[in-house]
Parts: C-alpha cells; structure tokens; sequence
C-alpha cells in the first residue's frame, strides 16, 4: 500500500534548521514542509521590501537550502514553504543562484502569485468589498489609508500545480500553513473536493507538523522535563496511507512522539474542534482519537470533514502609531516597591510633558509580566524578591510622544530610588502594525502557478 512520509522542518521564521537538516538526512521522507509566516510576519517583511527591494522574504529558508539543497533533490525529497513572504520572487532568484552553483541542472522550482492584493483594494471597495473585521473590532474606513499589506489565506490547489509541473521546491506567499502540507497528500493519493474526509485528514497532518518542535515535545506543559535530548530535538513527521495516518519522527535525535505530546498541538489554535475552518475543508476533530502505537510513534483517526468555507480569510496589516518599551531593574530590598515609585516618577513627568498615548502597560519581570492582572501574588512573595524589573510599554498616535519616554529611563539611576541599573541600551521608537482580519469572495483571488527550471 503506497505511504507518503512528509516531515515538518520549521515552526516559524527564525526557528532552528537543526531537526531539518536531520530529517532530510535520516527521516526517509518524500516531502519536507516549511512554515516560517505568522499573522503580522507579512507587515514585517513588507517593510524591509520597503527599504530594500530585494528583501521581503525568510532568508532562513535560503540558507537552509544551501545546506540540504543538493542531497534533497537527489533523495528525491521534494520541498515545499511559505518562505516567499511578501517577496517570492526575490526568494526564487536566491534559490535558483542556490542550485545554479552546486550544479543541479534541471532543477525544477514552482512558485504561487496572487495573495498580495494590497494594489486591489481600491477597486475591491469600489466593487463593495466592506472588508468588516472579524472581530468586529473598528471601522475600516479608519484604516484603510494606513494599509501596509494585504494577503489572502489560500489552500492547496496552485502548491498541487506545482507538483503537477515536476517542482523539486514551492515557495509560496501566504498558502495557509497546513496548505503545505495538504498539497503533497492531495497531489500523491488523488484527494479532491468533496472527499472532505481525506482532505481533512490531510490538513490535521499538517496542523501536526507546521509548528516543528512544538508538535514533538518542545513546548509541552504535560510534562516538559520527560522529553529526552531536548538538546537533539527533533521535529515530527507524518507517514499516511489511504486508510492510516501516524505522527514520528526521525531516529537518533531528542524530542517526543507521544498521545500526550500530540493532544496539545491537536488543539493549538483550534477555537472550534467541530468546525476548524482552513480554505480546503472545514475539519471535525470533537471524536478524533490519538493513541501511542509504539515508541515515538502515535496513531491519528477519527478525524471527518465538511464542505469548505464559501469565503476566504484576508489578513491586512497597517500602520496603528508608534512603540516604545523599555525596562529598568530593581535590588533588594524592597526591590518591587522601589520600582513601582520609579512608574510613578516616568508618570508623573509624562503628564507634565503632555504625553498622549493610546495604550500603556506598567509591569514588573518576575511578578506579573507574563500572566499581567491575573497574576497571584502576595506579600510573602514581594518580599522574598531579590530583584524586579520595571518594564513599561506605551504606544502612541505621534511619534513625538512616543520619544518623550526615551530621555527620562536612564537618569533614574541616580534621581531615583536607589539601586536602579539601567540596561538592554536606549529605547528606539518602533512602528505598530496593526491586524485587521476579513473575509472576502473566493472569485476575488486570482492564483498563479508557476515552474522555472535550472539550466
């Protein structure tokens, strides 16, 4: 019975390349699926676009592929990622300078255009596009001439043409992340709309994958200090048939397979286990089942699917003000009471300068920076405190009030109360992206597959 072995060979833009490296060269895969974009990772690459045109897309994946390029391509190991950004064909020339000097000639590389539709929106608002957002958070019209990018989720079908065509590596823009790794199991056992099942089968495969080490024991609240050679840790691979559907992972590396393990990635940004809308297929997991079936090795099933979504999500990102954060630290004694009169000092002259914010935090590193108001602390607890740091974050509508903050940290060293150390450098003012997610007409999107081969 045929069986497709797809590994999962990055969670995020920035991740390790390690586990990669050792699936291609140990984990007998077919596929390895890439996944370096997050929400507001687009906005991010937009603006280096902005200030070099040849940037705009994960250089990670380019140096990944320097280093795994070559003994892929003649294992046969075909590679697909979003890593294009807002910059694919900037990432295609890297690569094809990648294979055009280790001498891979006919080396084949597919690419996906048409999720960026920032140039489109006007005329898709003349066409009464309302772009309301999801959360039902705001006005459009308030942001709409503060656009810095605008890409649409989109599902497998142009990562498939591309397979079709013989492409050795994908690169894609903002192909939905399980998008990846749907494509090759669609493309392989002949998947198509309205074998929901299958698809969804195919997209919880990915859901498994797409986060690298979280989904083999990195991150894992069960029970973090079980995983073996967190060191070493290795990223999960899914191995499906038509009729069976396992997550491992390659020999001789760290990390954990297990149902324990697999249970938390399952749900990760799941709001609905009945309804988990993607652009392929609507995914039921509420009677999935996850059981162990050997060392590092789980059985998935029970997972059914429903009729896609009539509309898919676009996510734009724009220009919501200005940013500063920066921290001061306190020692004992009376460490946090020091620093709560140091936030009371920065206040005090903020107001007396003028400054106008729309959003300000005042927390303190070991006490409450992380669960912030739902934190539990105690007088116990403050007073066994050898050292907080005051961090304070404001964002501003002008730039100019952000940049009031910046003069006043370091001075109190010496005009505050004592034992203050000043570090990390001098606070810069940062742009704020914001999110605005919608939903808009498929028939609104126009896809594009393309193959350039090496000569």
């Amino acid at each position: 019975m045929k069986k497709v072995s797809i590994g999962g060979g990055q969670g995020f833009w920035g991740d390790s390349p390690d586990a990669a490296i050792h699936m291609v060269r140990h984990g007998s895969l077919n596929y390895m699926a890439c996944d370096y974009l997050a929400e507001l990772t687009l906005s991010i690459m937009q603006r280096q676009k902005l200030k070099n045109p040849r940037a705009g897309y994960a250089r990670d994946f380019i140096q990944l592929m320097d280093e795994i390029g070559q003994e892929a391509w003649e294992k046969n190991i075909r590679i697909l990622t979003n890593a294009g950004g807002m910059n694919i064909l900037g990432a295609v020339d890297a690569l094809r300078e990648m294979a055009h000097g280790k001498g891979l000639q006919g080396y084949r590389i597919g690419y996906v255009t048409g999720d960026d539709l920032l140039d489109r929106i006007p005329q898709m608002i003349a066409d009464g596009c309302t772009f309301e957002n999801m959360d039902g958070a705001g006005d459009f019209n308030e942001i709409k001439d503060k656009l810095v990018n605008a890409n649409v989720y989109y599902g497998r079908e142009p990562l498939m043409e591309c397979l079709s065509g013989g492409a050795d590596v994908v690169v894609t823009g903002r192909a939905s992340d399980s998008a990846l790794f749907l494509a090759p199991l669609a493309y392989e056992f002949g998947w198509e709309d309205g074998d929901w099942d299958n698809l969804a089968r195919g997209i919880m495969a990915g859901h498994l994958l797409e986060c690298g080490g979280q989904g083999s024991g990195g991150n894992f609240q069960y029970d973090w200090r079980s995983v073996p050679r967190m060191d070493e840790l290795g990223f999960p691979i899914a191995e499906l048939t038509q009729d069976s559907f396992h997550i491992t992972k390659a020999p001789d590396c760290g990390g954990l397979i297990s149902e324990q393990s697999c249970k938390e990635q399952f749900l990760y940004e799941v709001h609905d286990p009945a309804n988990y809308i993607t652009p392929d297929v609507t995914v039921d997991i509420s009677r999935a089942t996850i059981t162990n079936d050997g060392p590092d090795r789980v059985r998935i099933g029970g997972i059914r699917g429903k009729e896609r979504p009539e509309k898919l999500k676009l996510c734009l990102g724009y220009h919501a003000g200005y940013k500063v954060v920066t921290y001061l630290s306190f020692a004992w004694p009376d460490a946090y009471e020091k620093a709560q009169y140091a936030a009371d000092i920065l206040m005090k002259k903020m107001k007396r300068k003028g400054m106008q914010y729309e959003d300000l935090r005042i927390d303190y590193l070991g006490l409450n920076a992380l669960h912030l108001n739902v934190a539990e602390v105690d007088e116990e607890l403050i007073q066994r405190m050898n050292e907080v740091v005051l961090r304070i974050a404001v964002r501003t509508r002008e730039k100019r009030d952000a940049q009031l903050l910046i003069p006043e940290i370091s001075p109190l060293q010496l005009n505050g109360p004592p034992g203050a150390s000043f570090f990390g450098g001098r606070a810069h003012v940062t742009d704020v992206i914001g999110l605005w997610p919608t939903l808009i007409p498929r028939d609104a999107v126009k896809l594009e597959s393309h193959i350039v081969e090496v000569d």
